[in-house]
């Protein structure tokens, strides 16, 4: 019984051509993604807001409030610490 021997096809540098000239074009005409830029204004904007958002918060809680938001805060803490350990 004679033996068959296995032909191979090997694409060049693992690009057909399309892929190819796909790339040359995209190099030759060096296509830049352009991101929109941000509103400055805004920006300071969003910025004051976070600065003091969360002092404007516990000010408005009553104690109880904040004592109950806490509790719970430390109830999660807990249970994620009791999770990793098992």
């Amino acid at each position: 019984m004679a033996t068959r021997k296995r032909q191979t096809k090997k694409k060049a540098k693992g690009r057909d051509e399309n892929e190819l000239a796909a790339s040359i074009v995209s190099l030759v005409t060096e296509v830049a993604e352009a991101k929109p830029e941000k509103n400055p204004a805004a920006v300071a904007l969003g910025r004051q807001g976070g600065l003091k958002g969360g002092k404007a918060r516990a000010e408005k809680l009553s104690p109880a409030k904040r004592s109950e938001i806490a509790r719970k805060a430390a109830a999660t803490r807990w249970k994620s610490k009791e999770r990793r350990s098992q």
